[in-house]
């Protein structure tokens, strides 16, 4: 993989004498992550209130930077997006009200380890609790990261392949974590053949962040596995167009290569991504890599992440920005994970301004309107 003009000028100047190989060696960068106010204080330098925040005792989510992310995180400006996303805050250590540890009641649709089953025929498998970059504002802050020597046993695995397997309603496999690109090729390959080779599993996806944190996991090795396992999807979670540099690129390049349909999830986040700017570059920029835009999340009711959510407003206003603006494919699903397990609710600008006799009246992305013929139902009249 090449290594991009950021990763070039923090590598020199942070770990001098390392090579482009061992650059760009995904294990690599997970043992020399940056973990500690040291690290970041030397690295990337930090403002008074990260320097406490990271000091805090009892964060609730550990904090694991890759190298190569920390080469993206501007020096010392604590505003900065992508900072706000991995650097703690002190706000982390408030609960507000309506926020809880579980907000989508994952563990009560838990039938066994490792499977949440909500919708009748999917199912999310949770394959590991490690990531090599920890997002403030994730909805399993109570599972991941907190014991990093402890990984998902092959044990747990077999349980929830044979609750699937058992549950002949199920075609659709959404595996998750955690990262479960942090496994090695062998382990995910053990997984995702033993769901393939399910008759009544019509689809595999595999939800992942490592493309816009750590491409380098992304090995000519890793895809060769998983193009055996078609039909295959890869949903990317990304949050900001400063994410997509030459080797986020190429790690995407590298799995549409394969055939593997990618598509994209981001979470509507408060003075990071919540303007019509910065979104409608992302999936425009996410588009040019072959990434179809998914999902927009409003942030999810995870205690400690008030600081994060924008009122919902602001994301329809965000939508409505992008509808008839920019490509149809560049248009995201923006969401409600509703609390307490109710699901993924869409959530849209109001187009249909209302009836009038026979006609339904429209209001067209740019606020002008528009009547189309809509006859009530009823007796057809007599000839």
């Amino acid at each position: 993989m090449a290594v991009g003009t950021a990763s070039r000028a923090f590598r020199d100047a942070h770990f001098p004498g390392v090579s482009d190989d061992t650059w760009c060696d995904w294990r690599w960068q997970m043992r020399n992550r940056l973990t500690s106010v040291v690290d970041f204080a030397r690295m990337v330098g930090l403002s008074p209130e990260e320097r406490m925040a990271l000091s805090m005792d009892g964060l609730r989510l550990p904090v694991a930077v890759t190298p190569y992310y920390a080469a993206l995180l501007a020096g010392g400006d604590g505003a900065q997006a992508l900072r706000r996303c991995v650097i703690p805050a002190e706000a982390e250590r408030m609960t507000a009200c309506g926020e809880c540890g579980d907000p989508l009641a994952e563990e009560h649709d838990s039938p066994v380890p490792g499977i949440v089953h909500r919708y009748p025929d999917r199912v999310l498998f949770l394959a590991t609790d490690i990531c090599s970059t920890y997002c403030r504002y994730c909805t399993r802050s109570r599972l991941v990261g907190q014991k990093e020597t402890r990984t998902f046993h092959m044990r747990m695995w077999d349980g929830a392949i044979d609750y699937v397997r058992r549950n002949p309603q199920v075609r659709d496999v959404l595996i998750s974590g955690g990262d479960p690109f942090m496994l090695p090729d062998s382990a995910l390959e053990y997984i995702v053949s033993q769901l393939r080779a399910l008759s009544h599993v019509e689809m595999i996806r595999i939800g992942t962040k490592a493309p816009m944190v750590l491409p380098q996991r992304v090995t000519p090795a890793l895809v060769r596995m998983l193009r055996r396992y078609h039909p295959l999807f890869v949903s990317i979670h990304c949050t900001h167009p400063a994410e997509l540099t030459p080797e986020a690129v190429q790690a995407c390049g590298r799995l549409a290569d394969a055939g593997i349909p990618l598509g994209s999830q981001t979470v509507l986040l408060k003075g990071i991504n919540d303007d019509e700017q910065t979104i409608g570059r992302l999936m425009r920029g996410l588009l040019r890599c072959r990434v179809r835009p998914y999902y927009l999340y409003q942030c999810d009711q995870v205690a400690g992440t008030a600081h994060f959510r924008t009122p919902l407003a602001r994301g329809v206003e965000i939508m409505h920005s992008l509808r008839g603006f920019t490509s149809g494919y560049a248009v995201p699903h923006f969401v409600v994970d509703l609390p307490g397990g109710g699901g993924k609710t869409p959530v849209l600008p109001q187009y249909l301004v209302g009836r009038d006799g026979q006609e339904l009246v429209f209001e067209n992305y740019e606020g002008r309107q528009f009547r189309t013929l809509d006859p009530a139902p009823g007796p057809v009249p007599a000839a």
